[in-house]
């Protein structure tokens, strides 16, 4: 490791949002998001190539407009909130549209790519310098323990397997 010291940048909360979309009965999507959430990234240039990211959400911030819906994610059947209060990701490698990490789901972690548009470098009219980045990957909600499943009498399943995971985040320069 090289003697440079990196720039530390810190999620800009109010222009962030952290949401993941799921087939609701395979016909139509359902949108929720975190409303509470931290992210910091440690990068050597304002390319972000090899930066490092951190990432977690609180999982009692789940909100999907649907206050019954909501409280089933938190449950035992999904992301069981109580035991598991956070979701969190760590990435390993990032090439500028390429961002490998683990995401823990549960006591689950496994490794992600997520694409990422990286949209610039701007100073704000208060002097501060930002950074904005588009994230997305696609999971098995499955393959982290949110197991939980139904069918309907015609046959459609309930909640799709397939959740995509979408992150619209901004930093901070410190």
């Amino acid at each position: 490791m090289g003697t440079t010291e990196k720039a530390k940048w810190n999620i800009d909360s109010t222009h962030s949002e952290i949401n993941f979309k799921v087939k609701h009965m395979m016909i139509s999507t359902v949108t929720g998001g975190f409303g509470k959430f931290d992210a910091s990234v440690e990068a050597a240039d304002d390319t972000f190539k090899d930066a490092s990211f951190k990432f977690e959400a609180e999982i009692d911030s789940i909100n999907t407009n649907n206050k019954d819906r909501d409280a089933h994610l938190k449950s035992d059947d999904f992301f069981n909130a109580e035991q598991f209060p956070k979701l969190t990701f760590e990435s390993t490698s990032f090439d500028g549209d390429k961002m490998t990490g683990n995401l823990t789901i549960r006591d689950v972690t496994k490794e992600v790519t997520l694409d990422v548009d990286f949209n610039g470098v701007a100073v704000d009219p208060y002097g501060q310098t930002k950074a904005g980045f588009d994230m997305e990957t696609t999971i098995n909600r499955k393959d982290f323990n949110l197991t939980w499943s139904a069918v309907t009498e015609a046959g459609s399943i309930v909640v799709s397997d397939k959740v995509k995971l979408i992150a619209n985040v901004q930093f901070v320069k410190q």
